[in-house]
C-alpha cells in the first residue's frame, strides 16, 4: 500500500479576533507558505491496530494506544476511526511535520489536525468531506484552546478567505483585488485559551465597558468584508489601525507586538495589526508589493524572529 500524504495551511486573522468568540463576525486567511503536513505508511509486519505516531518536532515518537485520550493528536486519530466506524486500524506510522510556527497564533494546532485526519481517513479507504473533518477538528481543537471559536479549523479546512461568524454556517469570500499581507513573528509564545479568558473575566466583570468595543470590532470586520469583495484594498489599512486600537482597550497587545506594529508602519505600510490571542505571537502589516523587503528589513530590525510575506486572493 502506498503512502498517504495531506497537507493543510497555516492561517492569520486579518479582522474580528477576539470578538469573534462572542458572535461577532471575523475574517481570517489560509497562510500557504506555512503547512502542516502527515504521512501514513503500512507497515504490515506489525500487529494489527499498531498505530506508531511520530511528531518529531515535538519529540514525540510513540505508539497510538501509549498516549492518553486526551492528547490532541490521540483524539484525532480516535475521532477518525470512530466516524469511519473501525475499531481497529491496519498497523501504521503516521508522521506528521509541520513548518508553522508553535504558539503563534497561525493555526499550528488546527493544520496539524486536518492534515493528519485528511492522510489517515484516505488511507483506511475513507476519504472524510470537508464538512465532516472541520467539525472534527474543532473538537480536537477545544483540547488546545479551551473554547474556540471555530475560526481556526473554518479557514484551515478549506484553505480560503472566510468571513466567519460564530454558529452560522462560514462564508467564502471572494477577493477581486489581491492584497499583500507581511506577517511578523515576536517569538513570544502565546497561549489563545489563557488571552481568550482574560477578556472573559473582563467582560464579565465590566460588560458595559467591554461590550462596544467587541461590536465596535464586529462592525470594522463587516467593513471589511466589504472592502474586499469589493477590490477596495485601500480601505483596509485604517480599518487595521483601527482595530488595533480596539484590540488595545482589550489588553492583548504588547510591547512586542506594538513596536513591531509602529516599524511597519514607519516604513510605509498601509496599515497594521496583531493578528490571533496577542502578547506574543504574530502582528501583521498590508503593504503594497513593491515595498516588502522594505517592510520585512523594518520588521527584522525591530525584533522580528521571523517575517512571512503572503499574498490573499480566492484560490486554493
Amino acid at each position: 500500500m502506498p503512502a498517504i500524504t495531506a497537507t493543510a495551511p497555516g492561517k492569520i486573522i486579518l479582522f474580528g479576533e477576539h470578538a469573534v468568540v462572542y458572535g461577532r463576525p471575523a475574517i481570517a486567511v489560509p497562510v500557504n507558505q506555512v503547512r502542516a503536513r502527515a504521512t501514513v505508511v503500512a507497515t504490515p509486519r506489525e500487529a494489527p491496530g499498531t498505530i506508531r505516531l511520530q511528531a518529531l518536532d515535538i519529540g514525540l515518537d510513540t505508539n497510538y494506544g501509549d498516549l492518553p485520550p486526551d492528547h490532541p493528536l490521540a483524539y484525532a486519530i480516535h475521532l477518525v476511526l470512530e466516524t469511519i466506524g473501525l475499531k481497529e486500524a491496519p498497523a501504521c506510522v503516521i508522521r506528521v511535520t509541520s513548518s508553522i510556527p508553535l504558539a503563534s497564533g497561525m493555526g499550528s494546532g488546527a493544520a496539524v489536525t486536518v492534515a493528519l485526519m485528511r492522510a489517515l481517513a484516505a488511507f483506511l479507504g475513507h476519504p472524510l468531506p470537508d464538512e465532516r473533518v472541520n467539525h472534527l477538528t474543532y473538537d480536537v481543537e477545544k483540547l488546545y484552546h479551551g473554547t474556540p471559536s471555530g475560526i481556526d479549523n473554518t479557514v484551515v479546512t478549506y484553505a480560503k478567505p472566510v468571513f466567519f461568524t460564530r454558529g452560522e454556517d462560514p462564508q467564502m469570500l471572494t477577493v477581486p483585488q489581491p492584497f499583500t499581507i507581511v506577517i511578523g513573528d515576536t517569538g513570544i509564545p502565546c497561549s489563545t485559551a489563557i488571552t481568550v479568558g482574560d477578556v472573559r473575566d473582563a467582560l464579565q466583570e465590566q460588560p458595559e465597558e467591554y461590550e462596544p468595543v467587541l461590536d465596535e470590532i464586529g462592525e470594522i470586520g463587516d467593513q471589511a468584508r466589504s472592502a474586499i469583495e469589493a477590490g477596495g484594498v485601500g480601505e483596509l489599512g485604517q480599518l487595521m489601525v483601527s482595530n488595533q486600537r480596539l484590540l488595545q482597550q482589550l489588553n492583548v497587545s504588547s510591547p512586542e507586538l506594538e513596536r513591531l506594529i509602529q516599524a511597519a508602519m514607519g516604513a510605509g505600510a498601509l496599515g497594521a495589526k496583531m493578528s490571533g490571542g496577542g502578547r506574543g505571537g504574530n502582528m501583521i502589516a498590508l503593504v503594497e508589493p513593491d515595498i516588502t523587503d522594505k517592510i520585512t528589513e523594518a520588521l527584522q530590525a525591530s525584533g522580528a524572529v521571523r517575517t512571512i510575506t503572503t499574498v490573499v486572493d480566492d484560490q486554493p
